[in-house]
């Protein structure tokens, strides 16, 4: 028996996802009203969101059940979208189009498939992300029923992720976009963007939630590191560079000499830009000394008062993270471990210069 959408949505909003109504059998947002139609005013400052309107799709997305209610009272047969921003979602939405696949070098954007590899059968966004994973050694998210993932009424497939609290916002994209995607057919449904929730029903078929979780698990690292690689994050960290300041210390012990002004951020950063050189470099650049170097000396200025603790500790991890983006958990205990042997040798920031 069908499920109601009014039901649908509700669950949705006590898991903690904002919805908003989409058009009764499509997928696509219900219209706005006639004073909005016209477009003269920025969504988000839309009037009609105070007074429980649904106008700008995802823009009128909540949490607020009474306003639900309200929404699928008028309409009942409103379908569901969830607005994957405020919901902290990830999605990764896999398509399963009959396209001609593209050259080599645009199924995986900056990973070079080479010739060897056998693409005999690829065909779609499945393949490719199998391929990513395979190419990552991890699993292929398609099978990972640890999350929720629903099948689309074209064959396709939604992998639902919760992004942690603490992660970086990511933005979305198109799987055929020449500037930023994941995998050629694999697009990424996240700010500013919304997903068909489970248990809709449109006029091309139901999106049917399949066996496993019916949650969505936290966002892999690995797909953190990937979707970071590919410009996905909507605040990119900036750049290092030769004029990047490090932070200052806290409170400084009394030297047994004074430091020359200005050392010990000279020295950090001289170790973060051959850090951050490691990424032009896949393998061979010595990337795992060069990090703990790093912290090892930052740790010894940290101790001495030179520096801040937790802004230099912040600043080690993003340049690493630029660097080898696919090693997180690996980058992140160098830097511990680095940090924690150096604090055990106070360093004065001429000893390095």
């Amino acid at each position: 028996m069908p499920v109601r959408p009014e039901d649908v949505a509700t669950w949705m909003v006590r898991h903690g996802f904002a919805v908003h109504p989409l058009a009764p059998g499509a997928k696509t947002p219900a219209p706005n009203c006639g004073a909005c139609a016209t477009g003269t005013h920025p969504p988000r400052q839309c009037p009609c969101h105070a007074r429980r309107g649904w106008c700008h799709g995802f823009h009128a997305a909540t949490t607020d059940l009474d306003t639900v209610r309200q929404w699928w009272a008028a309409q009942p047969r409103f379908g569901v979208g969830v607005a994957c921003g405020p919901s902290r979602l990830v999605v990764i939405d896999v398509d399963a189009h009959t396209d001609r696949p593209p050259e080599r070098s645009r199924l995986l954007p900056g990973i070079p498939v080479h010739d060897s590899v056998d693409l005999t059968g690829l065909g779609s966004g499945y393949d490719t992300l199998a391929l990513l994973a395979a190419h990552r050694r991890r699993p292929d998210p398609c099978a990972d029923t640890s999350t929720l993932r629903v099948r689309t009424p074209s064959g396709g497939m939604h992998v639902w992720y919760r992004a942690p609290r603490h992660a970086p916002a990511f933005k979305s994209s198109s799987g055929s976009g020449h500037r930023t995607a994941l995998a050629w057919q694999v697009d990424v449904r996240a700010a500013n963007g919304y997903i068909v929730a489970p248990g809709t029903r449109t006029t091309a078929g139901d999106y049917r939630a399949l066996p496993g979780a019916r949650t969505p698990a936290p966002l892999p690292l690995w797909l953190t590191a990937e979707l970071t690689r590919t410009g996905h994050r909507a605040d990119p960290p900036p750049p290092l560079s030769p004029s990047v300041t490090v932070p200052s210390a806290t409170a400084s012990p009394t030297p047994t000499s004074s430091p020359r002004p200005g050392s010990a951020p000279r020295v950090l950063a001289a170790l973060l830009r051959d850090v951050e050189a490691c990424g032009a470099v896949p393998e061979g650049a010595a990337f795992s000394e060069k990090l703990n170097r790093a912290a090892f000396t930052a740790g010894g200025l940290v101790r001495g008062g030179h520096l801040g603790d937790a802004e230099t500790r912040r600043l080690l991890l993003e340049t690493a993270t630029r660097a080898r983006p696919h090693q997180l958990r690996r980058n992140a205990h160098i830097v511990e471990t680095g940090m924690r042997a150096g604090s055990a040798r106070p360093i004065r920031p001429e000893e390095r210069t």
